[in-house]
């Protein structure tokens, strides 16, 4: 057919329309999505100038994004302070998926506008997308297949058990 294998997946249905809703309504679903509870909305941590969510359509597995609370579009928009904070988040969101996913590997990612790929173009964000050897690749272009074997849900519960056990840890090494 095309040299690759076809795979049934609703969900980039719902990803792709919800792009056309997106130009309708306005709102940005990282500055909305703090609004909500950490369970409703798939926050696995908040910090003071950033924040770690789930990603709704993910590469992988424990596909996660570090978003800063500020409502800007590029990395050199952030001061001093919140681009620390991203990157320290970045560092706590691979603790956490390691231990409880154990990844061979990551990817780790910050699309700028629309020709890099963003499909939030507004609203900077870093991923940290797990990999494992034998996976395929995250990227759908490129992608033979791609399967997420696990409910988004229940990877939420179970990263936010660890990142549970990491914050006590922290707390009674300091």
């Amino acid at each position: 057919m095309h040299g690759y294998e076809l795979l049934w997946a609703p969900w980039r249905a719902r990803y792709v329309k919800s792009f056309a809703k997106k130009k309708e309504d306005k709102t940005c679903i990282f500055c909305e999505a703090p609004k909500r509870s950490d369970e409703e909305a798939l926050i696995l941590y908040r910090g003071e100038k950033a924040y770690i969510i789930m990603n709704l359509y993910p590469y992988n597995a424990g596909h996660v994004m570090v978003v800063p609370y500020k409502h800007v579009a590029s990395l050199e928009d952030l001061d001093e302070d919140e681009l620390l904070e991203l990157m320290k988040l970045v560092n706590l969101a691979m603790k956490v998926i390691r231990r409880h996913m154990k990844p061979d590997g990551f990817n780790i990612g910050v699309n700028i506008g629309r020709a890099a790929g963003a499909g939030v173009d507004k609203h900077v964000h870093i991923h940290v997308v797990p990999r494992w050897v034998g996976d395929t690749n995250f990227m759908t272009v490129t992608a033979a297949t791609r399967v997420i074997s696990e409910d988004i849900r229940e990877t939420y519960k179970g990263l936010r058990e660890t990142l549970q056990e990491v914050m006590q840890e922290r707390n009674t090494s300091s």
